[in-house]
């Protein structure tokens, strides 16, 4: 898989200090090894460059590396696609070799400088994260990173207000079992009036990571229904005004386009 030169830039570097050149040896092929100590952060390291000289600029020779200092970030952002890197702005979609067609779950490879430490946080309307910093100081390796976000506050919100739209949606269909819905009433006898349904107990909806997805967690809510029942064995009708506990389940699809596809069901009560 081809790595991305995003971070490749001065927007994606954050700040070395106590930069120091700890020692210069240089080798019969005239291959310069330099030693340098640093501060990245909170972290102290040291890494050896490989240079050899690459021509002249009038009287100031030309260096070039004869070890690439670049590495890579393997990077897998759960529940985002919008990150930041040291405060700079990466859709993963924009960047990955596979474009838009890039499975949430595959890992991000993307190059980076060494040394640097690479700051990676979340932010957007949907999820967030505090992030996780990792110290590039190494050379040619790949070190794989995993962050994992939360939903937002705005976020749940919007997910509950879309669930309680859907149940009382599914209360405007005068039958005994709403079709597609999670609650219903089964009855032996005849319904001799059109069931009337309403919402008496809304479920407090909450939103939990499921991978690079999203699901709702079982909550319980209760329904109420209003029906005459008329009894096959002797005609009489009896009028039954019944709440009807539930519990709802869902699963969150974060679509291209950054909207979100709610897909709201039953739960199944644990047995």
């Amino acid at each position: 898989m081809t790595a991305s030169e995003a971070l490749l830039r001065q927007a994606a570097l954050a700040p070395l200090t106590d930069i120091e050149v700890v020692s210069e040896t240089t080798d019969d092929d005239g291959v310069t090894s330099v030693k340098v100590s640093y501060q990245a952060g909170s972290h102290s390291g040291s890494t050896t460059f490989t240079v050899a000289q690459d021509g002249w600029t009038g009287v100031t020779p030309n260096w070039k590396f004869t070890r690439t200092p670049l590495a890579v970030v393997s990077l897998t952002v759960l529940g985002a696609d919008q990150f930041s890197v040291n405060g700079f702005e990466v859709d993963r979609r924009q960047v990955s070799s596979a474009g838009a067609e890039a499975a949430p779950l595959d890992p991000l490879p993307l190059l980076v400088f060494t040394p640097g430490v690479y700051s990676v946080t979340v932010d957007t309307p949907i999820s967030s994260s505090p992030g996780v910093s990792v110290l590039a100081d190494s050379p040619l390796t790949q070190t794989p990173v995993s962050l994992q976000t939360v939903p937002t506050k705005e976020f749940v919100e919007v997910v509950q207000t879309r669930v309680e739209e859907f149940l009382t949606q599914c209360t405007t269909q005068q039958v005994l079992q709403p079709t597609s819905c999670p609650f219903g009433l089964e009855v032996r006898n005849r319904i001799d009036s059109l069931p009337e349904w309403s919402i008496s107990a809304q479920p407090a909806v909450t939103v939990e990571p499921d991978g690079a997805q999203w699901i709702i967690p079982p909550a319980d809510a209760v329904a109420h229904i209003e029906v005459d029942i008329r009894s096959l064995f002797d005609g009489e009708i009896q009028h039954v005004s019944e709440d009807v506990p539930f519990r709802v389940s869902g699963t969150i699809a974060i679509l291209p386009d950054g909207s979100a596809s709610i897909r709201v069901g039953s739960a199944a009560d644990p047995g």
